[in-house]
């Protein structure tokens, strides 16, 4: 079960997060903080993630809200960059937070949206735009 559950986490964190993302936080996971990284990847990611309650891109609107209240601003940026990859527009991410200014308070939104402005930025510049 427990391999089972890694073995989706990783696939399913790696869809989200991206290879470069995912290979450099194993790579730099040590003896002590290694087992983090394989408890997030199974459940994080494999059990919750891996459900079928809500789709990949419910979880990261969900993400972003809830990282934007908690002034997460590494995990932020990480999960804005996955919730493009999961489906969703620039138009969908500006309404998380502006919901999370009205409900979690506008210094979280202004930080989120900086946050999210540098992904929005690098994206544009990757692309030509």
């Amino acid at each position: 079960m427990a391999d089972e559950l890694y073995d989706t986490g990783m696939e399913i964190r790696r869809k989200v997060l991206g290879d470069e993302h995912v290979d450099r936080s194993l790579r730099n996971a040590n003896d002590f903080d290694s087992p983090m990284q394989n408890l997030t990847t199974s459940y994080c990611w494999g059990m919750v993630w891996g459900s079928e309650g809500l789709d990949h891109k419910s979880r990261s609107i969900a993400n972003l809200a809830m990282l934007s209240v908690l002034g997460r601003q590494h995990e932020l940026r990480v999960h804005t960059a996955g919730a493009r990859r999961n489906g969703c527009t620039w138009e969908e991410i500006q309404e998380v937070l502006l919901q999370v200014a009205i409900y979690g308070g506008v210094p979280a939104a202004i930080d989120a949206f900086r946050t999210a402005r540098a992904v929005y930025d690098e994206e544009t510049e990757a692309s030509g735009q």
